[in-house]
Parts: C-alpha cells; structure tokens; sequence
C-alpha cells in the first residue's frame, strides 16, 4: 500500500512507485519509459575507480540514497526565489522553478506564440505536445559513464523546460529558465529540450542555484539542444549549485546540416559536480563551439567529460574548457574527438587549460582523438601551470596587492571566452558571478 508518508521517505522504490501514482496523468509512453529506466538504474552498477569513465574521480559520497524528493514549496520560499530570478532582464520568455515546480512564468509575446513557438513547463508539455516529446525527450542515450545518473533521471524527472522553435523563425531576446533546490537533502531533476527547426535562431539560458548556502542537496539534470539543418542555437549553462550539495548534468548537442552551435558553461558550485558533454555532429557544413569557465575552490570538485563525435564530412567542432582553482579544489577533463570513417575533412580541436593559484590545487587532464577518416584536420592540447610571474611583477610595480593582482589576471585568463559573448547583459552576467565566486563586487 502506498501512502503520502512515502513523500518524506528516502530515494527508494517505494518512493519510486508513490510518485508514479502521484502523477497519474502522465502518457501511457512515459510511464513505461519510467519504469523501464528504474530498472536500468538498479540494474547498473555505481560508479568505481576501476571504471575508466570515472578515472581520477572521487566516487565516495557519489550515493543518491540520503536524499528525498523535494517537497513543494511555501508561498514565502516560492516569492523568495522569484525575487531571486531577476539576473537576465532582457528576455523572450522566463519560467521560474522551484523544486521542480513551477512558480513562476513570462510567457511568450503572441507574435512568437503565433508564429508557432512553444516555450512551456514540460508538465504542462507532456499533455499538449505528446507528439513532439515522445520523438525527442531522453532519446540520446549517455555515452559518457553516467548511465546510471540518466535513468535515475527519467525515472524521477517530472518537470523542466521544452523550446520549441519552428522552421525559418528568429528570437532576437533570449528566453532563461531559473532552476531552485530548497531544503535540506532535496533532490531535484531539472531538464531542458531546446528543438530549433530548419534556419531558425535562439538564445536559451539555464540558471541553477540553491536558496539556501548550507543545505545539501542532490540535482540529478538532462540538457538536449537539436539544431536542425540551417539552425543557430546559443545555449547557456550556469551551474550555481551550494557547495553542500551533489549534481549531476548530461548535455547533449545534435546538429544537422549547414547549422550552428555554440554551449557556453560556467561552473561554480556544488561539492562534487559531474558535467558531461556530448557534440553530435549529424549534417555536412555544421559547427559547434563548447565553451566553459570553471572556478573551484575549498574542496570542491569538478568532474568534465566530453565527447566530440563526427559522423558527416565538411564540419567543425572547437572546445576550449578554462579552469581556474584555488585552495585545495580539484578538476578532472577527459576528451576525446571520434572522427568516423565517412567524416572527411573534419576539423576539430579540443584545449584545456588549468589554471593553478594554489600549490595544493590539482587538475586532471585527459585529452584524446579517435580518428577513422584520412582527410582531416584535428588537434588536442591540455596545459596546466600557475599565474605568470612576469605579469604578476607587472601589476605589483603599479601599487596594485598581491590578491587584487591575482585575480585581475584570472579575470583575463577567462575573457578569451567571455568576449565571444554577443549578448552584453549575459556577457555581464556570466562576469559578475566569477567576481562573486573571488569575493569582488
């Protein structure tokens, strides 16, 4: 017998059969799915040292088993979080969750909505475009080490943002969804489907954060973007996570034909975070730009896996990850770029550079290529050192401390990437949180 005391229990198949029965109204497809993915995710074993996927990483204290679904939230927390969810003025569209629920929504203007874009909360989507969701949610499988973590995900995943843009449409705004945990030992399961049509244009934002800075809490997300043949999706992911807490997040990118896309990540919360990456490029003439900032400091540690796979010819991928860590924090990247045979004249790079400003910092860089075709152009580095001492004479000569001067130089290292921006306010600010994350305002 399943009762509302299962609300409160701990991640468990009770739990998981009490919040199937909760959600009744879920298509016949989805249910199955849910159920077919617990299975897997019992099934599948938790993540070992010995497993390569997980080479380098600190695999205890990765259980999920101490924490609840997140309870709903009180109309207190619910307006906090709203207040909260001020950061991109300038947008297309906004929707506020907390807890997975939805608290708060900007809809679209009836010139987009009549123009066919879809920009709705997936519990809301689930019943109003079955159509669109049972082609495209969860279907790229993990292939990336967290398997276990995704079908945790779908099965307890009810809610997140779908986009959906059709054919030859351009949204000049971007359109932000804001991601809240509240409460001690909650588990949220955020998830994103962004589905660009043929020549059309978007700007998307996920936000995510705590309400709290000392509650630990488990986030559990799945990001897709398909960019169909002649799309231009920019997509940005700001992980804000407190540094109590645990998360996960796959991102997958699909892009066809002559389309373009660039991922932009800034990762500067949670205890221990698993970011995972896959670049599909499907279509002749795509490219893709992955681009990322990490900050890491205290014990935190920061676990980046990507994969950069060329299946058509004439297409580009470039991936440049940043990492700047203090204290006795820790990053791990793994790369690699698998070219197959049939992508000729591929051209695909992949850097990682480290950034050390403390001797107790360490960073774990594992770049790699599998190449198949023999007409290509691909290249990978990884460098990891400490702040020039040159530059840094540089700024003390000029009555500028120590401290202020090492930051002044970590702000530089990462404008390579901010720079590329073309939104000044998301420019801004992605700027403003690294300032935070060293305590500038």
């Amino acid at each position: 017998m399943i009762t509302a005391q299962s609300d409160s229990e701990f991640l468990s198949e009770v739990v998981f059969d009490h919040f199937l029965a909760r959600h009744s109204e879920l298509p016949d497809w989805l249910v199955k799915q849910k159920q077919a993915s617990w299975t897997e995710y019992l099934a599948l074993p938790a993540p070992n040292r010995k497993m390569e996927t997980w080479r380098f990483a600190n695999v205890k204290g990765l259980g999920v088993e101490g924490f609840r679904l997140a309870p709903s939230l009180s109309e207190e927390d619910s307006q906090s979080l709203i207040e909260n969810s001020q950061n991109v003025k300038e947008t297309s569209g906004k929707l506020v969750f907390g807890n997975d629920d939805l608290v708060a929504e900007e809809a679209l203007s009836e010139e987009l909505s009549a123009k066919g874009v879809i920009f709705e909360p997936l519990e809301r989507a689930f019943a109003k475009h079955p159509e669109i969701l049972e082609e495209f949610f969860m279907a790229q499988e993990s292939a990336l080490g967290s398997e276990k973590f995704a079908a945790f995900h779908t099965a307890l995943n009810r809610n997140g943002t779908l986009l959906f843009v059709p054919a030859n449409v351009e949204i000049e705004l971007p359109l932000v969804s804001y991601h809240w945990a509240n409460g001690g030992e909650s588990a949220v399961f955020p998830h994103t489907l962004v589905i660009a049509k043929d020549n059309s244009k978007v700007t998307f934002v996920d936000i995510y954060g705590s309400s709290d800075k000392e509650s630990a809490q488990l986030a559990c997300g799945v990001s897709t973007l398909y960019a169909g043949p002649g799309a231009n999706v920019e997509y940005h992911y700001v992980q804000n996570w407190n540094e109590a807490s645990l998360s996960f997040n796959r991102l997958t990118t699909v892009a066809e034909r002559d389309s373009n896309i660039t991922a932009y990540g800034l990762n500067l919360g949670s205890k221990h975070a698993r970011n995972e990456g896959h670049t599909v490029i499907e279509g002749a003439g795509s490219n893709a730009e992955i681009l990322s900032l990490t900050v890491a400091h205290k014990e935190q540690e920061i676990d980046q896996r990507t994969l950069q796979s060329h299946n058509a010819p004439n297409s580009r991928s470039n991936l440049l990850f940043k990492n700047a860590l203090q204290d006795t924090s820790k990053t791990i990247f793994s790369g690699l770029i698998k070219v197959a045979e049939e992508a000729q004249l591929t051209d695909a790079y992949q850097t990682n550079r480290n950034l050390l400003l403390s001797p107790t910092a360490e960073a774990n860089s594992l770049p790699g290529l599998e190449i198949l075709a023999n007409d290509v152009k691909c290249s990978h580095g990884a460098t990891t050192g400490q702040i020039d001492d040159n530059e840094l004479f540089y700024l003390l000569a000029r009555g500028i401390d120590k401290p202020t001067a090492q930051k002044l130089l970590v702000f530089g290292f990462f404008e390579e990437i901010l720079e590329k921006i073309n939104n000044e306010e998301l420019a801004n600010y992605h700027r403003e949180l690294v300032h935070q994350k060293f305590e500038i305002a």
